[in-house]
Formats: C-alpha cells, structure tokens, sequence
C-alpha cells in the first residue's frame, strides 16, 4: 500500500513526500542539502552527531476544533524553541523548515568546532583530502578560531589494522558510528564496536580474524573522514589526480555497477593505471554497497604474470610469436578441421565475445560450449527474472526460496539484499544440506541430506518443515527462487533447477513479473552464456578427441588432471586467455586477451540483466577483446565476424535474439532518477558512492515458454555411516586464476583443506594438528583438516578452485600422512 503524501516547506521549496520520510530527506528532495555526519539514507537514524540542526515550524492546531488556526488567510505556524534534528525528525503536514537561519548556522559552527578539537591537521596526506565531508563542511560553516585549548587535543594510534584490508586512523574518527551500524544493519556482520567513551572512544574489531567481514571496504566509503582507508589505496593518490570509468564487477553473477578509479603513474612507465574500485549506484542491482572480491581482486589485470603476446608452438616449445603468424597458424587448422571444431568458452567472457565464439562454433559447422561446473541454465531462460525485477522493493508480497546455495560466499550482495527484504517483511525459504549465514533470516528451514537435493525441493510436503514452507510459498504473490551448486556438479545443479522450474509452474508464479529462476553461477556471465545459446558438455574430456578445440576464458587443464590428459587427445589446441594457464601451457597457439578494464563489453546478471563496461586503461602488451580475437580467427578460416568494436557486436546480437531486442548499447546507457539521491557533489549525505551516469541495463524480454521435462525422482550419492562423502562448496576467495594474482587477497585464501564435523574426524581418528591424503582423479593430495559442528556426520566439504579436482559429490578415502 502506497504511504499518504505530505506537503511542507523547506527554505522557501514546496516538496511532496511519503509520510514518515525524514527532513533530511525531504529537504534532500526540494534540492537543499542540510549537512551530516552520523546519518545516512540507507540506515536508521541516531542523531549522534547533531550537525544537521535546523529549525522547525508547525502549523499551530486549536484544541477545540482539531483544525489549524488560520493568519492572514494561511496556517499560523508556531516555531520550536531549540533546534531540531533533521536526521530524527520525520516530516508532517505543513511544516516549514529553515535549514540556513543565524541559529542553525551557529549550532552548526559550534558543532564543528567541537568535532574539531582532537582531529588531526593532516589534510595535505590524509586519503580523504579532496572528497572529505569534514573538510568542505568546515570551510562552509566552520570557525576561523578555535576555544579549545591545544594541550587538551588527543593524540591516538594511527595506521592501526582494523583487519588486512582496512586500516584505522584513531585521530581522525569523529565517532559518527556509520561504519559500525553498517556493519550491523546492513551487512549483518556486527564485528566493529565503540572502546571506552567519551574523548578516547575507540573504534575496535570484535572478531578473529580482524574485520571479519566480505563487506569491509563499504565501511571506508560511508566514513565521512580519513579515518578508515582500504589498504591498496592508502597514501596512493589524490581524489582529483583520478578519472572515473564506470564498469560492472566480474566476479560473481550478481553484476554490481562500479567505477574504475584511474590515473597515469611514473612508477608504472607512464601507463594508466587502477588504483582503486568504488561502487556506482544501481538501486536494481548492488545499491551503493559491493563486496571485497569485487572491490580488492581487480589487481590482477596488472598482474607482470600477464601474458602480452601470442605464443606459438615450434619443436615441442612456446614460443613469443606476432600476431600474424599466430593467426596465420591458428586459423590454417580451423579451415582444416572442417567440422570438427569444439569451442569452449568461460563464463567470464562477455556476451560479445560468446556471440562471436558462438557464431564461429556455427559457421564452422562444429559445437560450442559453456565450460561450467553448474547446469540448469536452459531453465532460467524460460524462467528467468524479466522486467525490472527488483529485489529493493520487494516485501511482504514476496517469498524468497535459496536452495543448496551460501549466498554470502556465492553472491554476497544477493545475500545482503535478501537479508533486507527480509526485514521488510519478505519470507525467506532456505532448503539446504547444512547451515549457512543467510539460514538466520529464514521464516522455514527444510534440512536434506547431501543427494536429496532435488528430490526435496520437489516434495518439500514431505516434511513439516517442508509443509509449512509449501503453504508459505504458495500464499505470496511473489516468488524468487535461487538455487546453487553447494554439494552438487553440474547434473545436480541442473535437476535442482529443473525442480526450481516445477515448482513455479505448479504454483501458478511462472512468468510473473517479480517471480522467477535465478542461478548463483560460479562465474559472471554464466547466464548470458546459456541465452546465447551455448550448453554444457558432460563427457568433456571425450569431447577434445580429435577435434580442433578453441579455449576462451577457461583453464580445464588446471581444474582437473584428467581434462589436461584428455586435451593433449586434441589435433589442435587454440587458446585465448589472459593468463599462462595450465591448459594455455598445452596449446599449440595462445593468443593474449584483454581484461575487462582494457575494453568495452557487457555482461548478463543471473537476474537476466544486461549491463554495459567501458574501457578505463590501455591494453596490457599486445592483447586484445576476445570478440576481436575472435573474429580474426574466424577471418582466416573464411568466416566474416564483427570485430571492430563491442557495440556493433552487440547490434547483431539484438538483431540475432528476441530476448536480447532492447539491449542495444543505447538503452543500456539509459538513466533514470535514482533514490535516494547520492554522488550528486554533497559527500556528507551518502559517502564517496559514485552516482550513475552511464546506464543501468535493462532486463531481457521474457523468453518463448517450451515444455521442458519433468522434475527428476532420482537421488545423487549421499553419505553414509561407512563412507565419507567429499562434497564441493563455493567460497568466496579461491584460487581461481583472478583471485590467486591479486596479492592482497592471499591471506583470505587460505590452503585448501577438508572441513569435517567433529564426531566424524574422531571416527576416523583425525585432528585438525595432522594431514590427511584423499586420492581424487587418480592424483595424491595432502590436506589440512579443520572441524565445524555444522557439517553433517560423513561429510567432507572440500572448496572448489583449489587446485583439487572435485566437480561432484566423491567417495573418498583418506589416509593420514
């Protein structure tokens, strides 16, 4: 139900806003801006600060009649005695509010002078200087003098580790509780809190490790002073020494919008360079928040391990080649093969790049896939999120069903938005083999057994548990479903989807606006991948037989030992890849793609939502777009592709699919009045936060419906009390090739080990002091073990990308070494 409208006065401007809006923002609305520190739009109000003191008029009401006493033909309006709160007080009907009178403007200056009193004078080498709220504020409304005598300033710690990430500046903080309460109300990890009181209030972590948080770097864009600074940008550059380019994060499905921090460096040979990542507006997509993969693991797109020319082989040896001959070699053994031609691409790539790799798979008359370990994506395109689905808005209306997936390490901002939706007053079904952070919202929990995971989303009545998150379902209007991989391979993850599809369909939600199947694929362009027409393959390693195989964003080779046996089985090897990975080791030619802040492209959110990234550096060495790439193959081989740029690409992809017929590179571009209003120029009122100017993307259309084939009644392989079932999990931070370059994120890695429930590591006489040997794909691994309570007896949760090959659920044995 839509709130009643109220009509006030702020300095003179007339607004209309919802009941119960506060005049912060309301004023914020009629286009005045009144200072503050402690608040923020995205959070509740504390009046802590007090800087947004303004004064207050009512209209005055007779107690007779109920009704406002009339003067001069208007409401007479009565004026508080005090000021007043902007950042506590909500609006009312007729209320006039003057933000810029004598008494503001001196509770305003007093304030400021007081915050003054033990804040350092470091302006020229402090991090914020040049966008700090502190500073612009007291320039505008600050005292020339101070009444506070010097020897009284305190003097406290500086460069003091909040955790690896962040650092603090004891001096600087003013006590405003912003990065405290974000990470209680939003994020929903409270490990931040105040020490001591008064002039020697601290702010000081909790948790072990320090800051124990994946949305950490949020706290430094809502700190309204230099007080805490990531820790690759620390004393790295001046606010007005960079550009910004706006770009869309790589790393997971959800495609948070950001902004690419650039600027040329001496120390880098004049190149330009990254030199930090902030988060861009989007209220459909991330908010203005974003995690720390996305925020910390750009660092590998200047990674000196880059490759930065094409390499051929000669004799049994890589050598550095030009282009030319490279392609000249490369695209001789694709017009040879003829037919058998086997493309493989990473769901990493953008939609260009898989349209080119695609149509090339085509024209050759050979086969192209998606190199994934999650299935189920032929049913998100039939039921996926179309139409500006937002889960911003969503509330009682919705319920919200998370299966077999950890959203916090899968996607953390999905976490993060759901978690808020719940408080709202969505319903949150969690259907999972053990329990995860998001679990503590949930209005239904519904355990299974490892290998019951489709079969209990199918028949989620034959529990209680279930019964009662039946009867939930089916009562909302909405309903989100978001499945996983957590325990499960690719055939797994494409039954559970399957059973996603069904249980839509069965509840009259399929089709919906606001209802739909999203995937938390393992890599960000996952979705774009299968609307483009692109499948996995179960037998892989069969499939390179004989075939000349292009690779494009994927490292098989380096995942599984038998995928590197099976791919020297090839008549050909092309790569094209950013790194010299295991599988561009075995290639006959590897040619050096650009990284996603080298070119433009765009990339399909598992919410189905295109968005646009734009170039922000230079090439690193001879790379170039893998679109581009691409194409010159093709070229060679007798085919004519698109390679110039990224949007005439994207043009034929509009003119190829239906689904994609309005995300042309216009409409991506386009903008729209976003709430609350942030990065307009005021830092104070919502942080550092980037606002968007460059397009929020668009929602494909919905896709032709098909009928697809009934939910599966087959269990997968489920542990028992005289085995041990390793199980593959997604963390956030894994050794995956653009995680394990970025050096800023090795300790969050950590060595890959079996994480056991006590009891079972007793049974098997194990403790976390020894290693234990777990054979898989023929290959010896020595493992740490690490015990939690909340894995399930004869379980083994074993992380992906850590360089042991376990795609599925595995029987194991283990010895102790």
């Amino acid at each position: 139900m839509a709130k009643a409208m109220v009509n006030l006065v702020v300095d003179g401007n007339a607004v209309s806003v919802p009941a119960g809006t506060l005049i912060v923002d309301a004023a914020k609305q009629a286009g005045v801006s009144i200072p503050v520190f402690c608040y923020h739009p995205k959070m509740e109000p504390v009046g802590m600060c007090r800087l947004c003191l303004v004064e207050v008029g009512r209209p005055v009401i007779d107690r007779a009649s109920g009704q406002p006493v009339m003067e001069n033909g208007t409401s007479k309006i009565a004026f508080a005695p005090k000021l007043e709160t902007a950042c506590t007080t909500p609006v009312s009907e007729g209320m006039q509010v003057v933000t810029a009178s004598e008494n503001a403007q001196a509770g305003r200056k007093d304030i400021l002078e007081f915050l003054l009193t033990s804040h350092p004078l470091d302006c020229p080498v402090c991090d914020k200087g040049g966008e700090c709220p502190l500073q612009d504020l007291t320039i505008k409304h600050g005292s020339s003098e101070s009444r506070f005598i010097f020897d009284d300033k305190q003097r406290q710690a500086k460069h003091v580790p909040l955790g690896d990430l962040i650092w603090l500046d004891r001096e600087r903080c003013i006590q405003c509780a912003r990065c405290i309460r974000f990470q209680d109300e939003i994020a929903g990890d409270p490990v931040l809190a105040f020490y001591q009181r008064g002039r020697v209030t601290d702010i000081v972590t909790y948790s072990e490790p320090g800051f124990n948080s994946v949305f950490s770097g949020n706290t430094t864009d809502i700190c309204p002073v230099g007080a805490l600074t990531t820790a690759d940008f620390r004393f790295g550059a001046r606010p007005w020494e960079m550009e910004p380019v706006a770009s869309i994060c790589p790393h997971c499905p959800v495609g948070c919008n950001i902004t690419l921090n650039i600027r040329r460096e001496a120390r880098s040979n004049g190149r330009m360079v990254v030199k930090r990542v902030m988060p861009r507006q989007n209220e459909l997509v991330n908010e203005i928040w974003m995690c720390d993969k996305g925020r910390f693991a750009h660092h590998y797109t200047s990674s000196a391990e880059r490759l930065s020319m094409p390499l051929v082989k000669k004799d049994g040896q890589q050598v550095v080649n030009c282009w030319d001959e490279a392609l000249h070699h490369a695209g001789n053994a694709l017009a040879e093969a003829e037919k058998d031609v086997l493309v493989v691409a990473g769901g990493r790539l953008s939609n260009e790049d898989l349209f080119n790799l695609k149509a090339l798979a085509v024209g050759m008359g050979g086969e192209a896939r998606l190199y994934s370990q999650m299935g189920g994506g032929r049913f998100t395109i039939q039921a996926g999120l179309h139409g500006d689905t937002n889960f911003g808005e969503m509330g009682p209306e919705t319920c919200f069903v998370v299966a077999s997936s950890d959203l916090y390490d899968e996607a953390p901002i999905w976490y993060l938005r759901i978690k808020q939706a719940v408080e709202r007053g969505a319903i949150l079904v969690v259907v999972a083999a053990r329990p995860t952070q998001l679990e503590k919202y949930a209005s239904h929990v519904v355990r299974h057994a490892y290998g019951d995971e489709a079969i209990a989303f199918s028949n989620l009545d034959a529990t209680l548990a279930g019964k009662s998150a039946s009867q939930a379902i089916s009562a909302s209007q909405n309903l989100v479903i978001l499945f996983g991989s957590d325990g499960l391979g690719m055939e797994g993850s494409a039954a559970l989807a399957q059973a996603g599809y069904h249980l839509l369909k069965k509840t009259g939600h399929l089709g919906k606006q606001s209802s739909g199947l999203v995937g938390a694929w393992q890599q960000s362009n996952e979705q774009g991948a299968w609307e483009l027409g692109f499948e996995t393959e179960k037998d892989l390693a069969g499939a390179f037989k004989d075939k000349v195989v292009l690779l494009a964003g994927c490292d098989p080779a380096g995942d599984d030992p038998a995928l590197a046996t099976a791919l020297k089985s090839a008549r050909f090897v092309i790569v094209q890849e950013l790194f010299p990975t295991a599988t561009a080791q075995l290639a006959d030619v590897v040619l050096p793609a650009s990284a996603f802040t080298e070119r433009d492209g765009s990339l399909t959110s598992g919410e189905r939502r295109v968005q646009r990234y734009y170039a922000a550096v230079p090439a690193f060495g001879e790379s170039r777009p893998d679109f581009s790439i691409t194409a010159s193959l093709a070229e060679k081989a007798g085919i004519k592709l698109e390679g110039d740029s990224a949007s005439k690409v994207m043009d034929q992809v509009v003119a190829t699919l239906p689904t994609f017929s309005k995300a042309d590179y216009q409409h991506l571009a386009e903008v729209k009045k976003q709430m609350p209003l942030v990065g307009d120029g005021d830092l104070y009122y919502g942080g550092s936060v980037y606002q968007n100017k460059q397009g929020l993307g668009i929602q494909l259309e919905p896709s032709p419906k098909l009928e697809l084939p009934a939910p599966t009644s087959e269990t997968g392989t489920r542990p028992t009390d005289k085995t041990l079932l390793a199980i593959p999990i997604t963390k956030l931070f894994d050794q995956g090739i653009t995680v394990k370059t970025s050096t800023l994120l090795a300790a969050h890695i950590g060595a890959a080990s079996l994480v056991l429930h006590p009891d079972t590591a007793k049974r098997y006489k194990l403790d976390p002091s020894v290693n234990v040997q777990v054979s898989l794909g023929g290959v010896d691994y020595h493992l740490g073990v690490v015990l939690d309570e909340n894995v399930p007896a004869s379980v083994a949760l074993l992380p992906r990308s850590m360089g042991i090959p376990l795609h599925s659920p595995e029987v194991i044995d283990l010895k102790v070494v």
